[in-house]
């Protein structure tokens, strides 16, 4: 064995920045396909990257700024550029500091009202929990302020995100307006994503109001709550029989694909004629299995943590065979949608087949216990 070969691999600088900006947008994206979405961005990447010796930062800038729609291409990565003294990287994994990690602004009921309804079209925060939704509401700050003043300044390091309640905004690149807010819309979040310098200048026009997060806090909610999401998802996929053939990639995106619902102590879940719309994984609680039968609802099972349901009427391609409630408590289930079910369990049909021999065996007992009282 070589002397050498106890040497750490020394990870260029570079390479960490890149992976760390592309693990940050798919975290924020949540796309459905992992390798999809890598071709694209890195497509996107050389596609967007200066001529070699080119010291020209701003060809394009201005996809970093208008990011409402949650389409702004992936920032290149410019050796060029100044690096932010806030670049440090965050890992999720090793952030454990649940109680000291989100700073808390108070709020009257006036106030946390308007920010809801600033924020209730803010695509990066569609998929947090309402919990997390929380923590978000209870981490900005208002900010006012007159005309002429500057947000945000091209080239500075990323301080703020900020969603905007009121007031006409401007933005510059190298002093050149490329666009208006007015009353609506949000900034300053991509700086912020991947730890680069503000890529243009936000001047206010008029008196307005704006709600900001600091970076932390911002890129901890984000970041740790994906990365909490999918490890939750992991773990409970892992304990589902019919999964132990995926591979860890299609575990992940499977874990990535679900959405958590959830139910009250008597609430129905699927109505049994309806058409199907997804299938569900039991997080917690119970739920009960009925079919109708004459002119009332008869249980045929019960189903716990781990388990799953509704997946028939997507195999079969038939309206749903029975309903199912809630029951014992509050219930809370993982749904996979139609779409995302064919494109990842799609393979897996064959399994799931098998279990609706067990469901018509499950019936014709029952069919036959009823036609016997």
């Amino acid at each position: 064995m070589s002397t050498d070969s106890s040497r750490r691999i020394q990870v260029p600088d570079e390479l960490k920045e890149v992976l760390l900006q592309f693990s940050i947008s798919y975290l924020v994206e949540q796309p459905p396909d992992l390798i999809d979405f890598a071709a694209d961005y890195f497509n996107k990447l050389q596609a967007n990257r200066p001529a070699t010796g080119s010291t020209d930062n701003t060809a394009d800038d201005n996809q970093s700024v208008n990011s409402q729609e949650g389409d702004a291409e992936p920032p290149a990565v410019q050796s060029t550029r100044r690096k932010s003294v806030f670049a440090e990287a965050y890992d999720p994994e090793a952030d454990d500091d649940d109680d000291g990690a989100t700073a808390v602004f108070p709020k009257t009921d006036e106030q946390r009202a308007r920010l809801i309804e600033s924020v209730k079209n803010v695509l990066l925060f569609r998929s947090l929990e309402k919990e997390q939704m929380n923590q978000v509401l209870d981490a900005m700050f208002e900010r006012k302020v007159q005309p002429g003043d500057f947000i945000i300044r091209q080239g500075d390091d990323g301080d703020n995100f900020y969603v905007i309640e009121s007031g006409i905004y401007k933005v510059y690149i190298n002093d050149k307006h490329i666009s208006t807010y007015t009353h609506t819309g949000l900034f300053g979040e991509l700086a912020l994503l991947y730890n680069m310098p503000r890529a243009a200048t936000v001047q206010a026009e008029t008196v307005g109001l704006l709600w900001a997060m600091d970076r932390q806090t911002f890129r901890r909610i984000l970041l740790k709550s994906a990365f909490k999401k999918r490890k939750m998802y992991e773990e409970l996929l892992n304990s589902v029989p019919m999964l132990k053939a995926l591979q860890n990639y299609e575990r992940m995106n499977l874990a990535d694909a679900l959405v958590t619902k959830t139910y009250e102590d008597g609430e129905r879940i699927i109505k049994q004629g309806d058409a199907a719309d997804g299938m569900y994984f039991i997080e917690e609680g119970t739920v009960s299995v009925r079919m109708d039968q004459d002119d009332s609802e008869i249980e045929i099972s019960q189903l716990g943590k781990g388990q799953y349901f509704g997946e028939l009427a997507l195999v079969t391609h038939r309206p749903r065979a029975a309903s199912v409630y809630a029951t014992g408590g509050t219930v809370k289930l993982a749904f996979l949608d139609t779409d995302a079910f064919e494109r990842i369990l799609g393979f897996l049909t064959d399994v799931l087949k098998r279990n609706i021999l067990m469901y018509e065996q499950m019936f014709t007992e029952m069919a036959r216990r009823n036609t016997n009282l």
